[in-house]
């Protein structure tokens, strides 16, 4: 699943968004050129709440 983070704009946010989704199970890569995350290993509920609770609201966009 591909998620736009549009709030991601430096090496702090990538971090801090890779953490978020670590910390529940998942798996990221992130591209913060696209301010995008690739995620695997979760449902979308719970990714997009591990994001929004870390201030990083997301949409699903594939």
């Amino acid at each position: 699943m591909i998620l736009s983070v549009p709030t991601m704009t430096c090496n702090h946010c990538k971090a801090a968004v890779e953490s978020a989704i670590e910390e529940v199970g998942g798996k990221a890569d992130v591209f913060l050129e696209d301010k995008e995350v690739e995620v695997t290993g979760l449902p979308p509920e719970t990714v997009l709440a591990a994001l929004k609770g870390a201030g990083y609201p997301a949409e699903i966009i594939e």
